[in-house]
């Protein structure tokens, strides 16, 4: 009966070993399979749930929306939780969240998501481009000068009040002043052109 006892008490023990062998491992393994962050998105907010973290390290989370922070580096332990509120859109928005885990294991994460457009809200238009040519502003027309009056034109429409420098003289009719003196040097030059004649023509017969 001894005998029977030890064999079975040898396979027993060996066991009983093995048995808390794999729950040690399962105990180490089972912190590392549980570092999955997780975090949903809604059309109105951000649910982010991170658990089993190394507590003694340096474990920090990010959260930008389209580029700027909505949730700014912060520090945490083994665990974090938190909701946070997104800001009224009228256009998807992106959302980029940052998890680097402390202690080297497979914790971090580097992910991105988008926020749809919460039913009820008008999405924002998008704008279209413009058929409509641009209207020319119509070039100012150059104002005609009007022209000067002529000098000469002015003078004749307005009367002078001085008189011509040629004098009232009125036309000439036919008969002058002096009329009557040319007449009679005419015949003074005949009547002496007679004399000077009949002298000559004496002296010839007279010589002759």
């Amino acid at each position: 009966m001894t005998v029977f006892n030890r064999s079975w008490r040898r396979p027993g023990a060996l066991v009983t070993v093995a048995a808390a062998s794999a729950l040690g491992v399962g105990l180490f393994v089972a912190p590392a399979v549980a570092h999955t962050p997780a975090w949903a998105v809604t059309c109105s907010e951000v649910s982010v749930d991170l658990v089993n973290y190394t507590a003694d390290k340096e474990n920090t989370v990010t959260l930008t929306v389209d580029g700027k922070d909505l949730l700014a580096t912060e520090k945490f332990g083994g665990e974090f939780h938190k909701k946070i509120e997104l800001p009224e859109h009228t256009k998807e928005l992106s959302l980029h969240l940052v998890v680097v885990d402390g202690s080297g294991n497979d914790g971090s994460l580097d992910d991105t998501k988008t926020a749809p457009v919460c039913e009820g809200t008008e999405p924002e238009p998008e704008p279209t481009p413009s058929t409509t040519p641009p209207t020319d502003k119509p070039e100012p027309t150059p104002t005609e000068a009007k022209p000067e009056p002529s000098k000469t034109s002015a003078a004749a429409e307005v009367p002078s009040s001085q008189p011509s420098p040629a004098g009232d003289d009125l036309a000439e009719t036919g008969s002058s002043s002096t009329t009557p003196l040319i007449a009679g040097a005419a015949a003074v030059i005949l009547v002496a052109g007679a004399g000077i004649t009949w002298a000559a023509r004496k002296r010839r017969a007279v010589g002759n």
